[in-house]
């Protein structure tokens, strides 16, 4: 199982919601581009936050944090496609992107790009606020003129009933469904107990 985790926008908790399937998949861990925080990165949290995680290095690290394009051109880095070559494991793997799918690498590559070349189904991380809806529409339309599976709708956190019904009306019987609830505190026990609890549905 190899899985790229992406979402409908940045802060939405797509690396705690990493943790948790890392933890229940019992995958490793590749985190393509890191802009900024280098003292913290998302694989530093994943290898705190679950058990015994084999972290692959980034393909590229840069000091600001930013969106990936600004911060390569900040360093006078231009992030090329070809560059990134998906680690050879045996085991399951969890790749996590940076925001959501059209975050730019460059002027004219985006986050969805990278995931077509590499050729993975699509976990999508969705939580509630105003215009989310929009925003996870938006992105599974996307998704689907690229022919890229959505393997999973992640449902990170609380939702009205009536945000929850429309999305998954949206969703097709391919895509199954991940609800996770809010973590008192992000730790590894909270990850491991989470991801023991967690529960994966169909439409």
């Amino acid at each position: 199982m190899k899985l790229f985790i992406t979402g409908i926008g940045t802060e939405i908790g797509k690396t705690v919601c990493s943790a948790i399937l890392v933890q229940y998949f019992k995958a490793d861990y590749w985190k393509p581009v890191q802009s900024g925080d280098l003292h913290n990165t998302d694989s530093h949290k994943i290898e705190t936050w679950t058990d015994d995680t084999l972290c692959y290095p980034e393909t590229y690290r840069f000091q600001l944090a930013a969106s990936p394009h600004q911060s390569a051109g900040a360093e006078n880095i231009r992030i090329k496609l070809e560059d990134f070559q998906l680690p050879e494991t045996q085991n399951s793997l969890i790749v996590e992107g940076a925001g959501g799918l059209m975050v730019p690498l460059s002027d004219d590559i985006f986050m969805i790009d990278l995931i077509e070349k590499l050729k993975l189904p699509a976990a999508l991380v969705v939580r509630n606020y105003l215009g989310c809806i929009n925003h996870t529409l938006l992105s599974i339309i996307a998704l689907k003129q690229r022919n890229i599976t959505l393997e999973y709708l992640i449902l990170n956190g609380d939702f009205p009933v009536d945000t929850e019904r429309v999305i998954s009306n949206f969703i097709t019987d391919e895509t199954k469904i991940i609800k996770i609830p809010e973590i008192e505190s992000t730790n590894r026990e909270h990850i491991k107990t989470t991801a023991k609890q967690l529960k994966i549905t169909k439409l």
